[in-house]
């Protein structure tokens, strides 16, 4: 170990000149002995394999959710932790239920597919109609005329997140205001080996409710094959999609009590909750460990700072965002003593850095700690980041922060079946660890604080 400390002591000190000063030359030493300690084994990976293995998918309001959430607070009290805790929020509860599509015409074929969450179900006999596929938003006002009374399809190809989500989130909207009864999208996703990915979408009062659901990117692209050579195209969606009333749920959480001023805050976790298929390890089970290890990690080195750092598991941030949302209300008078929100939500990969969004000279001293991550390839702290889960508070003026990580095969599996443990890798899951530790460490010790 000594010799794996000298090497990361060597290698961080190729950090910018820009990046380096006092912070960097006064943690080097804890900011070494927490990498080298985070390295040493596969511990948190364990840990979430068995959280995945044991109690699967954890979608908002299910029992799995609960017990899994039982699960943590245990195990965060077995670590030693301070003030172990479940915050009460009340959740959604929409329940998938039985589904299908089917290929009618121009032959008979089943689709893979998933409904979308929120979803409308359809009747018993399932819906039965004409497929128009359309290629965006503007492309579907073009031929509004032909969607009444049929199946819209969104044949749109992932260019990134932002701008291929929206017809996720207002597909179903888009289309019943042309007329449609129901809607099709091709996964947001850009890559597939036949698989469907689900995610949360939205409806407007002023339209009609529909049933939205994904197809696999190799079935969209087929359709619209065939609609291109002029063929009938006929598909039967089956849904028993149903929202039931809300439900309690839970904020797991707990602390490394600061040594001198317990009261101010640095906050750092993931979200608990998962859509109802895979195993949620990458979103965001991984996120969720890897901070609570960065936190257990810091107490068996005993390195306690001066301020507090909360590790919690928000819930309900696929399809409600009530977690963050309960967390800003719980803690509305101590916002002003919360000095960091760190988020990691983009899966326990190979770091590369963090997103800020704060004061400059708070930026300026973040950037001080992100050189003593250099070594391991994590130093970069860009301006721009944080999270969902930790909106609610950046919104009121904490200062926010999100783990960057190379995303290159995120969407792949993103809110798949494929969202399993073998997905990630143990080293590069610890890498995460060392990063998270060192920045909430750093910045929950600094003597003057992190300026607003």
């Amino acid at each position: 170990m000594r010799h794996l400390i000298v090497l990361l002591s060597a290698l961080a000190c190729t950090a910018p000149l820009a990046a380096q000063g006092p912070v960097t030359t006064r943690y080097r030493e804890a900011a070494d002995r927490i990498i080298a300690a985070a390295l040493a084994d596969s511990a948190a990976y364990a840990r979430l394999g068995e959280l995945v293995d044991r109690f699967g998918h954890r979608l908002s309001g299910s029992e799995s959710l609960e017990r899994a959430i039982d699960w943590i607070l245990t195990g965060m009290e077995r670590d030693g932790l301070a003030n172990v805790r479940g915050e009460p929020v009340l959740v959604p509860a929409w329940v998938r239920g039985r589904e299908s599509a089917e290929l009618v015409s121009p032959r008979p074929m089943q689709l893979p597919m998933l409904g979308l969450g929120g979803s409308v179900g359809t009747p018993p006999e399932g819906v039965t109609a004409e497929v128009l596929v359309v290629s965006s938003f503007a492309d579907l006002d073009a031929h509004a005329a032909e969607a009444r009374g049929r199946i819209v399809l969104f044949d749109v190809p992932f260019t990134s997140y932002g701008p291929t989500v929206r017809y996720r989130s207002d597909g179903a909207v888009a289309a019943a205001r042309h007329g449609a009864v129901a809607g099709l999208l091709r996964s947001v996703t850009p890559n597939s080996q036949r698989s469907p990915h689900t995610g949360a979408t939205d409806y407007d009062d002023s339209v009609p409710r529909i049933p939205f659901a994904a197809l696999t990117v190799e079935d969209a692209m087929m359709l619209h094959r065939m609609q291109d050579r002029g063929e009938r195209i006929v598909v039967r969606l089956t849904m028993e999609a149903t929202t039931l009333p809300d439900r309690p749920s839970r904020n797991p959480m707990g602390e490394l009590v600061g040594r001198e001023r317990p009261d101010e805050v640095v906050v750092l976790g993931g979200h608990i909750d998962s859509w109802d298929v895979g195993q949620g390890a990458m979103d965001d089970g991984g996120g969720v460990v890897a901070a609570w290890e960065a936190v257990r990690l810091l107490k068996r080195l005993g390195l306690t700072p001066r301020r507090t750092i909360r590790v919690v598991g928000w819930t309900n941030e696929e399809n409600g965002l009530r977690g963050g949302t309960a967390y800003r209300d719980a803690h509305q008078d101590a916002l002003d003593r919360h000095v960091l929100a760190i988020e990691t939500d983009a899966g326990v990969f190979a770091p590369q850095g963090f997103g800020f969004q704060g004061s400059d000279s708070a930026y300026a001293l973040v950037r001080q700690v992100g050189a003593l991550l250099e070594g391991i390839g994590a130093g970069a702290v860009t301006r721009g980041g944080g999270g969902a889960d930790i909106s609610p508070i950046t919104r009121e003026g904490v200062p926010g922060m999100g783990l960057d990580v190379d995303g290159t095969r995120y969407f792949w599996y993103h809110h798949s079946n494929g969202d399993t443990l073998d997905k990630l890798d143990p080293r590069e899951m610890n890498l995460c660890i060392a990063a998270l530790a060192v920045m909430a460490y750093v910045v929950a010790d600094l003597p003057e604080g992190l300026p607003r």
